[in-house]
């Protein structure tokens, strides 16, 4: 076997539509709500897995969807600043795209078959809503994520969805503290988007692409995902003030420094050398999560 695979080889392609570097953005708040049940003594490890395999499934999903419906659009052109788009370049055809999608949207759908055995119906509502959601962002009738309101969705997928679910699959139900927690990430993950449209305004603008970046412009997505940081570091803090009397939340404050090196990284830069900040946010948001998932597991 060769120790590295070839770029021209079909395993390389599809590794890169599925843009796995955006993969610890679908692990964190699963992470965090795993962290939960076991502090409520109510974690499900089966349930874990699955859940957290479905999250991975889901962002993969997504990633492809964006892929082909952006294609599709005439969004994607050779002066694209991102990452390549193999679809745009021809790498892999628009029916094959469209195979791999169904054959990972219906990969999650059967592990949630498990779920559905364990909880019942809402996780067939929840299932549902979130692989509509991956395909709406930038495919059918009403592609939101051309319409500025990328970032609400992000936040309602990736916090209380990705959050409250898993720890419904565990548990059975969902918890006011579950859904405040979920905000921190799912603001984190936002700040993933807010990066992705400030690098790519001025082409989405061209292709006709609404996004909040597009329609504010700079300084608004500066002030945007400082915001979207405060809120995170500050939602362990409102625990406290609010009667949680949790010491193990303000574990992630540890992880500031890295999301202050991050705001200062973001607001300099500019197109292409906002690629790395991409992957660098996708990291901040997995350490976050994985060090307020330690202390609220261990430290309670």
């Amino acid at each position: 076997m060769p120790s590295e695979i070839s770029p021209a080889s079909p395993l390389h392609r599809w590794l890169m539509a599925a843009r796995l570097r955006t993969l610890p953005a679908a692990a964190a708040p699963v992470l965090l709500a795993i962290a939960f049940a076991f502090r409520d003594g109510q974690f499900h490890g089966p349930a874990a897995i699955v859940c957290l395999l479905i999250a991975l499934l889901l962002q993969v999903g997504a990633n492809l969807a964006n892929d082909l419906f952006d294609f599709k659009k005439g969004t994607d052109q050779p002066d694209r600043l991102g990452p390549t788009r193999v679809t745009a370049a021809g790498l892999i055809s628009p029916g094959q795209m469209q195979y791999g999608i169904t054959f990972v949207f219906g990969l999650a759908a059967m592990l949630s078959l498990y779920l559905v055995w364990l909880r019942g119906w809402p996780v067939i509502a929840l299932g549902l809503i979130l692989i509509l959601s991956a395909l709406a962002y930038t495919g059918g009738p009403f592609p939101y994520g051309y319409y500025g309101l990328g970032e609400f969705f992000v936040l309602l997928t990736f916090g209380f969805a990705a959050v409250g679910g898993t720890y419904y699959a565990q548990t059975g139900t969902v918890t006011s503290t579950v859904l405040w927690a979920a905000i921190g990430p799912g603001l984190l993950i936002v700040n993933i988007l807010v990066v992705n449209n400030t690098r790519d305004r001025l082409t989405d603008l061209r292709a006709g692409k609404r996004t909040l970046a597009v329609l504010l412009g700079r300084k608004a997505m500066d002030l945007e995902f400082g915001i979207n940081l405060l809120g995170a570091y500050l939602i362990p803090i409102l625990f406290w003030v609010t009667g949680e009397k949790s010491l193990g939340g303000l574990f992630c404050w540890l992880s500031f420094p890295y999301a202050l090196y991050l705001f200062h990284t973001f607001i300099r830069a500019e197109g292409r050398a906002l690629n790395p900040v991409l992957a660098q946010t996708a990291q901040l948001a997995l350490i976050y999560s994985v060090l307020f998932a330690l202390g609220v597991g261990f430290i309670g």
